[in-house]
């Protein structure tokens, strides 16, 4: 299997048929279960799909309702073999009548989120969140939780000190067919577009009181 990484483009049209999304690096999908016994038949399903070697990059989140399946292959996008582990998941799933989507809920679909910090020292600021969050440095300089249980923490860089605008704020990354809806939400929600200069790839919201949140998709990235 050709290990050449694959633009955003490439990774979300191979599975968006196939009921994943691909948001921030990464394959997500969701399936829907009746009770925690279900849960656990999903995961060993999706396990032998994945097949030995392969399931390294497959992780797996077990609730009572359902089973949040991602593909990650780690520091990089993926590749066509993880997407072909996606489809081989897919229809291990669909063969035991398992339903499998990108919607998490009737009110959203699957997503990433991060905690982005604005820093003029951005050397001197990571180890306090380093130590404050029990988190993990990672190879581009972000931070994240070693056992998935929270967002990743990612560093932007400031040329001058802003007292006047909140200097941390959310990215929350969504499948691009879901952007336009969650931004709809939000402004009816009392929100207000800051800056959609960047769209598709980020817009930047902000609460009645200025607090921001981008939300972001991998269109115009590549």
């Amino acid at each position: 299997m050709s290990e050449t990484v694959l633009t955003r483009r490439q990774a979300s049209d191979a599975v968006t048929g196939l009921g994943w999304r691909f948001v921030l690096g990464e394959l997500q999908a969701v399936v829907p279960v009746a009770a925690p016994a279900q849960a656990v038949d999903v995961a060993a399903r999706a396990v032998a799909a994945a097949g030995s070697g392969d399931d390294r990059h497959l992780h797996l989140d077990l609730r009572a309702d359902r089973v949040l399946l991602t593909v990650r292959r780690p520091g990089s996008r993926p590749t066509a073999a993880e997407t072909a582990l996606a489809a081989r998941v897919s229809a291990a799933l669909g063969e035991a009548g398992y339903a499998i989507d990108a919607t998490a809920g009737p009110e959203r679909a699957v997503q990433a989120l991060e905690i982005a910090i604005d820093a003029l020292d951005i050397a001197a600021v990571r180890p306090f969140w380093q130590a404050v969050l029990g988190y993990a440095p990672e190879p581009d300089g972000s931070l994240a939780d070693p056992y998935g249980q929270g967002p990743a923490v990612w560093f932007q860089q400031l040329d001058a000190p802003r007292p006047q605008r909140n200097r941390i704020h959310l990215d929350v990354s969504v499948p691009h067919d879901e952007a336009d809806r969650r931004v709809a939400a939000a402004l009816a929600a009392g929100g207000r577009m800051v800056d959609d200069g960047a769209m598709p790839a980020f817009r930047v919201l902000a609460d009645p009181e200025g607090n921001e949140a981008c939300v972001t998709t991998w269109l115009g990235r590549d």
